[in-house]
């Protein structure tokens, strides 16, 4: 499969995708921001970082940026596409998923790891994992605390659309478990077509049981599947 990454000032986490995706044997190219031509791909990722230095707020000027028209029409058309902690927030500010993310509850920077539940694995993206299985992923951002309007959390739960939601290790959800405040502890949603998926935490580092664990590695072979 052909996998392009974007990359933006202020990116920080682009080759640790561009690492993973190597790894999973994605042929994968990087695209910078200023670029207004995409390579063919199958996946599209907007990488984690604080692109532009989260001026004005979070991923606000990289949902503006040259090559964001084309990430578009590429959705759109169908191609997936995964955006993890700023590429999340990036696709909150394009409009490609509602919602925003707000800063942590603590307003402190967040740098640990967590566990997560997988809430949906009948996707693209998850469909190598089992129902409610429960993974431990890096999260590392200011502003992870998910929130979005009443009727769009009902459809968020009446079509399955939450990806993964913030649990303590035997699968609990409760606000004890949940590092920075999002809504119904949701740490990640897809758009009604499941082609686009926004994530807080980052499966790229859980790919390597030296350096972490390969709970994020079934995410990859899930969309190589």
């Amino acid at each position: 499969m052909r996998s392009s990454v974007i990359v933006f000032p202020g990116s920080n986490c682009d080759r640790d995708i561009s690492v993973a995706l190597e790894k999973m044997q994605f042929k994968n190219q990087m695209v910078w921001h200023k670029d207004t031509v995409l390579p063919k791909s199958d996946l599209i990722v907007i990488p984690g970082g604080f692109s532009y230095g989260d001026y004005l707020r979070s991923g606000a000027i990289a949902g503006k940026s040259l090559i964001i028209d084309e990430v578009i029409k590429a959705a759109n058309s169908g191609c997936l596409i995964l955006g993890i902690c700023n590429g999340f927030q990036i696709l909150t500010e394009t409009g490609l998923l509602k919602g925003t993310l707000l800063r942590n509850k603590n307003l402190k920077f967040i740098n640990k790891d967590v566990n997560i539940k997988v809430t949906n694995n009948n996707t693209k993206f998850t469909s190598k994992y089992k129902a409610n299985q429960i993974l431990k992923i890096n999260i590392a951002h200011n502003e992870g605390n998910y929130f979005t309007d009443r009727n769009h959390l009902d459809e968020l739960c009446k079509d399955n659309l939450i990806a993964f939601k913030y649990c303590d290790e035997k699968g609990n959800i409760n606000m004890e478990s949940n590092p920075n405040g999002a809504i119904e502890n949701i740490a990640g949603i897809y758009n009604p077509k499941k082609n686009i998926l926004g994530m807080m935490p980052h499966p790229e580092r859980m790919i390597d049981n030296l350096i972490s664990n390969t709970d994020g590695a079934d995410l990859f072979l899930s969309i190589l599947n």
